[in-house]
């Protein structure tokens, strides 16, 4: 359910702020500085609607960024990061992911402010990635003394490389066994 300023909306009230959103991450994506015209415009609605909803431009970012996190902490969730064997967990994990990134990636790239729900949960996923990581060492598909810290970062920049370099428009399984073994197996030869 969407939610704005703490409220659930109606039904349709919830279907006008997700056209909203869908649109302003389209438009934004394109141009950054696109008005709240310009996104009224992509989304079918009044620009009086826009200003209904999000009492500023800024507030319609901040709404962005919040939708577009908690939907990457959806996936992440949806990975079943704390019950499914950490190699099955990461594959999940992994590929949703792909799939939020690459469909709100200019939601996903605006700066977190301090104490946003957005920033809130993208420490809340940091910090299951972290667990999951732990999980993984423990069965020993990671080197026990690796710092999960940094193979967190180099997971995570695997993930925006992939997403900047699929040019061969791989799914995301298949993305996502790539990353996966790339992260756990590196580049070097198989024994």
């Amino acid at each position: 359910m969407v939610e704005t300023a703490g409220r659930a909306l109606r039904a349709d009230a919830e279907r006008s702020v997700r056209a909203i959103l869908e649109a302003a991450e389209r438009v934004l994506a394109e141009e950054p500085g696109a008005s709240i015209e310009q996104i009224a415009a992509a989304a079918g609605v009044a620009r009086t609607t826009i200003h209904r909803r999000f009492a500023s431009r800024q507030a319609l970012i901040e709404a962005l960024a919040s939708s577009a996190a908690r939907q990457l902490a959806r996936a992440v969730d949806d990975g079943r990061p704390d019950t499914a064997p950490p190699l099955v967990a990461m594959h999940r994990i992994t590929a949703n992911v792909l799939q939020v990134k690459s469909a709100w990636a200019f939601a996903l790239e605006l700066p977190a402010g301090p104490g946003s729900e957005a920033a809130t949960l993208h420490q809340d996923i940091d910090r299951t990635c972290v667990a999951v990581l732990e999980r993984a060492q423990q069965d020993q598909l990671i080197d026990a003394a690796a710092d999960l810290d940094w193979v967190r970062r180099v997971y995570y920049a695997l993930i925006g490389e992939t997403l900047h370099g699929n040019a061969d428009g791989a799914d995301p399984d298949t993305l996502a066994t790539r990353i996966i073994d790339t992260l756990l197996h590196g580049a070097g030869p198989r024994a």
